[in-house]
């Protein structure tokens, strides 16, 4: 591990993904993040009143004991999570310290506005487990949400020219990022941790995966009163998967028949494929796949009067295929934690690896 800090900081807001960040950062061995040790009403976690033997009294007195001892427990680089509105003295006292590594934690004001009302409403603040999921339906509030903003500004702002005026940098991370494991490997990088990790953690589980129009009951005025505001991009569907490059790659062609399949995963890929072998009169393996934008010029240009397709299913279907595929099928070692959630908490009879029984006849039998 690399000594290049002595600690970091993540400075995020309410409802950014911190306590996920949080999650994965931990899985990294030499890295502990506390926590919000320094949230005015508790240490590190809710209702949590002390801390390595520092209390909340202790901690008002000089917070930077707290931040001492955090550094002495930690076998490695010891952080925590800073918000806005905790103890101003720390922020003054990282901000100026060079040995401390600042990562940054951003997401569309809108939807951690939202997500905020909605947590306030169902008093659900984080999920472990998504059948204990609740959610509620909220009312915009234009001087609300102006006034949120301002201070989410202002703070993003003032830690920029801190930065600027240190001649110091930070890492950036967005809310999409922190599912997509090459980038949690990029920050562990930064913090000088080499060893990465193939996967993210998933103790925490998004809340309320839906839409604004969904959750919003004045949508339409929320929209207008945001009409001359166009950068939180209203009509994009939340997407909680990391983001992803074009599906180019994925398309399928004939080599002689003028028809470009763009699947939709899980549909009935093999079989289309077959059929479209058949009017070329060849094999499936003979037929033009893993393009790229180039290539997929060069193939239009060569195939006039083209046409483009894809085949649905239905969702149920959809869902069915996909379950025998990716859980049922145990050579697919990606999704081993989801296997052990299904037959743990929702008791499903998922078979082991030892059980060679096929997928008709699934074994309820215990592991050997």
């Amino acid at each position: 591990m690399s000594k290049q800090y002595d600690y970091f900081v993540i400075f995020a807001e309410m409802r950014t993904g911190s306590n996920f960040l949080e999650e994965n950062i931990n899985s990294y061995p030499g890295l502990k993040c506390w926590g919000e040790v320094f949230n005015p009403a508790f240490i590190g976690k809710s209702k949590q009143k002390d801390m390595l033997g520092v209390s909340l009294i202790m901690r008002e007195a000089d917070p930077t004991l707290l931040l001492r001892k955090m550094r002495d427990a930690t076998e490695g680089l010891a952080g925590f999570r800073f918000f806005h509105d905790h103890d101003p003295r720390i922020l003054a006292h990282v901000l100026k310290d060079p040995n401390c590594a600042k990562i940054i934690l951003t997401r569309n004001p809108l939807d951690s506005y939202v997500s905020r009302k909605i947590a306030g409403e169902t008093g659900q603040w984080r999920l472990g487990d998504l059948k204990d999921a609740k959610s509620a339906k909220v009312v915009f509030d234009k001087r609300e949400f102006e006034g949120l903003l301002d201070e989410l500004k202002g703070f993003q702002l003032s830690l920029q020219r801190a930065l600027q005026t240190t001649g110091q940098t930070a890492f950036y991370i967005n809310y999409d990022d922190i599912q997509d494991i090459e980038v949690l490997n990029g920050l562990a990088h930064f913090l000088g941790v080499f060893e990465e990790r193939g996967k993210t953690t998933q103790k925490t589980k998004v809340q309320n995966p839906s839409r604004l129009e969904d959750k919003v009951v004045n949508y339409a005025e929320m929209v207008s009163a945001l009409s001359n505001v166009d950068h939180f991009n209203l009509s994009n569907t939340p997407n909680f998967e990391p983001r992803r490059g074009p599906g180019v790659p994925t398309y399928v062609a004939g080599q002689t028949a003028p028809l470009l399949y763009m699947p939709v995963r899980s549909g009935p890929e093999q079989a289309v494929q077959v059929w479209l072998a058949g009017l070329d009169k060849g094999d499936p393996a003979a037929l033009s796949k893993g393009f790229t934008q180039k290539t997929l010029r060069q193939w239009k240009r060569q195939h006039k009067g083209h046409r483009s397709f894809t085949v649905i299913s239905h969702p149920a279907l959809r869902l069915h295929r996909t379950f025998c595929r990716y859980i049922l099928n145990l050579s697919e070692l990606t999704y081993g934690e989801i296997r052990e959630t299904l037959r743990g908490t929702y008791k499903l009879p998922i078979p082991w690896a030892n059980q060679t029984r096929g997928i008709a006849g699934i074994s309820t039998g215990k592991r050997s």
